[in-house]
């Protein structure tokens, strides 16, 4: 594992109908609903650190701080970027923030941590 701080990646999507609170049951109206906002957020941080793992390793998440800010209609471009800011041992902390053409959508911080893959998988179905 070779991760420093400063590893960046992003997401752009259009909030489609199965993106929205009313489709995934956060709610009842057709914006981007929180949890996918997070799911967003969090595939950026994979995307930032999977070139730099070794092989047989991966990262599962631990904690999140997400304040959604702005709702996202049906059609809007959202893009979501994430910066590695600290590494410390097996612990990574991203900073994360989405945005579209106008204004932030919402920020926050997500945590993972470094695993062996197959232990961990052997861990889970016990």
């Amino acid at each position: 594992m070779t991760l420093t701080p400063g590893l960046r990646a992003q997401l752009l999507i259009v909030v489609e109908m199965e993106d929205t609170a009313k489709r995934i049951g956060s709610g009842d109206v057709p914006v981007l609903a929180t949890p996918r906002l997070l799911a967003l957020a969090e595939a950026a941080t994979v995307r930032a650190v999977e070139r730099h793992l070794a092989p047989g390793e991966t990262s599962v998440g631990t904690r999140v701080e997400l304040e959604h800010l702005a709702a996202s209609p049906l059609g809007t471009h959202v893009q979501v970027g994430v910066e590695l800011t600290e590494v410390d041992g097996r612990r990574l902390v991203f900073a994360f923030e989405a945005h579209d053409k106008h204004t932030v959508v919402g920020k926050g911080t997500i945590e993972r941590i470094v695993v062996d893959r197959a232990r961990f998988l052997a861990r889970a179905t016990r």
